[in-house]
């Protein structure tokens, strides 16, 4: 039996500036993502489409959400095996197409772990894991371009000096 999960978001345009849509540059790209008792995010688009660069786009968030699900999943399997994971950080990226008429689309997200774990005889095994937590993911099941990943294991060092 197949579970169904339900997911809910408001989103409030911020941008009218008083003058409404009434030309390309005559309103802000702004807008508010909210869902539920949660901490607003605040978006706007791209600013090579005129938007706020302090604001986050949709296609950050996209990519933010391709990596996020992955480091889930992984440090999920990792506690199953046995892996200790002491630190995760990911520096994701992704291309995007503008066609000639404005549409677009993404060719590919590239993901780039980095993964620290406390027991030497853990890096294959950790390095491994990721395949299986691409193959999980739910956000890279639905999306219709590829997504790579090129995860690093490096060993965790107690007297670490930061």
């Amino acid at each position: 039996m197949q579970l169904s999960h339900h997911y809910k978001a408001t989103i409030r345009w911020t941008g009218n500036t008083g003058k409404g849509t009434l030309s390309y540059r005559a309103y802000k790209r702004d807008y508010s993502i909210s869902t539920g008792n949660k901490t607003d995010i605040q978006g706007s688009s791209d600013p090579k489409f005129l938007g706020d660069a302090s604001k986050y786009n949709p296609e950050e968030l996209l990519v933010a959400s391709l990596s996020a699900c992955h480091m889930l999943w992984y440090l999920h399997l990792c506690s199953e095996a046995g892996i200790i994971v002491m630190e995760y950080s990911d520096n994701a990226t992704g291309e995007m197409a503008e066609n000639r008429d404005g549409s677009g689309f993404f060719k590919e997200v590239n993901l780039h772990p980095v993964v620290i774990v406390k027991d030497k005889f853990s890096l294959e095994l950790a390095n491994q894991l990721h395949d299986k937590a691409h193959k999980m993911c739910f956000i890279a099941n639905s999306v219709n371009f590829p997504v790579f990943h090129h995860p690093k294991a490096m060993l965790f060092e107690e007297n670490r000096q930061e």
